[in-house]
């Protein structure tokens, strides 16, 4: 079993949020996790200190701790704004070749999800800023529907990481789709809008969850983690993230990439 590493970048600031409700509810939420103690006081103020600094990403600091450890992670860009998504296409941009000049793939991360030209205005505007010819995407929130591989794969996308199944890689045309199997939300939050979940609890779910793809022969385990957690403010995310590179690194996995995965399918080995 190989291991694919991803990360989502839902946010660059949080002044880009003055026109929807993700500031209040950040409020909320951390109010919430710090009185049922799963934050504490030094992360509570952390991400206070982060709101006022303008700060909700962490794109360097992730990537600094990926090429240091050899994780050959994809970082998913959206060029389009809804659900909470909300930065500038200079901010995407900025990011997309930034992330690009660190050595790392990047994608789309997607909005559209069952209208054809909506798929496709975003394949386009991303292709033009990244200047890449083939790449993929996974979409924001995972939202899909019974038709989204199939446009995907008509908008002209190389591969899809959307659909949430403990299965192997498929091919939908000549999409390849490489569903998602540890998500550092659900993982954090087990039917919860906020953290229920120790650090603990969540190493102990992901142990299950890698050891029942093991047995269910999966060849390519995909993970995401979103790199606005890479912060000492979301202490056990970061901790738990660096716990899943290293254990991984232990017990021998290998990490690996989309492109290579494909590669790899394509030609049966």
């Amino acid at each position: 079993m190989k291991i694919i590493i991803s990360h989502d970048v839902d946010h660059i600031t949080a002044w880009e949020h003055k026109k929807d409700l993700t500031i209040p509810k950040f409020i909320f939420r951390n109010s919430i996790e710090l009185a049922i103690r799963k934050a504490g006081f030094r992360e509570y103020f952390l991400r206070f200190m982060e709101l006022a600094k303008n700060k909700f990403q962490n794109l360097e600091e992730l990537m600094g701790f990926d090429k240091e450890n050899k994780v050959p992670s994809t970082f998913f860009v959206g060029v389009n704004n809804g659900l909470g998504l909300a930065y500038s296409l200079d901010d995407a941009n900025y990011w997309i070749k930034k992330i690009i000049e660190n050595g790392f793939d990047v994608g789309v991360h997607g909005i559209e999800f069952d209208n054809f030209w909506g798929i496709k205005k975003e394949y386009e505007v991303f292709e033009n800023l990244s200047d890449l010819k083939k790449f993929g995407i996974r979409m924001h929130y995972l939202n899909n529907s019974e038709h989204t591989l199939k446009l995907l794969d008509e908008a002209g996308y190389l591969f899809d990481s959307t659909l949430d199944r403990l299965e192997n890689p498929f091919k939908t045309g000549n999409l390849w789709e490489f569903p998602l199997h540890i998500m550092d939300s659900c993982i954090f939050h087990q039917n919860s809008r906020w953290q229920n979940q120790t650090l603990d609890q969540a190493k102990s779910t992901t142990q299950r969850t890698i050891e029942e793809a093991d047995k269910k022969g999966i060849n390519y385990l995909t993970v995401l983690f979103h790199d606005r957690y890479f912060s000492n403010s979301f202490r056990s995310w970061k901790d738990w993230y660096a716990w899943v590179v290293f254990s991984l690194k232990d017990t021998g996995f290998e990490f690996t990439t989309y492109r290579e995965a494909i590669r790899q399918l394509e030609k049966g080995e």
